[in-house]
């Protein structure tokens, strides 16, 4: 949903540089980064979203993650275990498609179209991917939360970065206008 922002940001860079960019231009017309799946889906099936009450959190600890995934939304079409699924249709199939490396992937694809799995047993993965991503960030945050103050100089040395970097690109924007 942030493409049309990001089309707005490259209008403004082209109209900019048209008048004043000379040749190679000041700004360079930023590109949108997507990913492979355009939204995470939520445990209800629907996109992911506070306001819906059905999102994972980064910050739930292991035991809150796995709950939630297990009551997770599944291929609405398998109604019994027995049933073959389709992990393209499935919410927990587009978790596996973001988190899940391709050795779990591969399983979830076979065994959910053969029904060889349950989707519980294909929840539980999608859990060990989701908490394997997770942890990493939880740790660093709690190295952060002991200690604050390494949190502002991290916040400081970005700050002295962005504002070297913008000192040099509003230079050349001010050149280019002849200010």
């Amino acid at each position: 949903d942030q493409v049309p922002h990001v089309e707005l940001t490259r209008e403004i860079a082209r109209r900019f540089n048209m008048f004043y960019g000379g040749k190679h231009g000041v700004f360079p017309e930023p590109q949108p980064l997507l990913t492979p799946t355009p939204k995470l889906p939520g445990t209800d099936g629907r996109k992911m979203s506070k306001s819906y009450g059905n999102t994972v959190m980064p910050t739930d600890p292991e035991p809150v993650v796995r709950q939630k995934l297990k009551t997770m939304v599944t291929d609405p079409a398998r109604v019994r275990r027995t049933d073959p699924g389709n992990p393209d249709v499935c919410p927990v199939g587009d978790l596996h498609k973001i988190f899940s490396d391709p050795p779990t992937l591969a399983k979830v694809d076979q065994g959910c179209r053969s029904a060889g799995i349950g989707c519980i047993e294909c929840k539980g993965w999608a859990a060990d991917a989701l908490v394997h991503v997770l942890n990493p960030m939880q740790e660093r945050r709690r190295k952060y939360e002991q200690n604050p103050k390494l949190a502002w100089e991290v916040i400081e040395a970005g700050g002295a970065k962005a504002r070297k970097i913008c000192d040099s690109t509003m230079s050349d924007v001010r050149g280019s206008m002849n200010l």
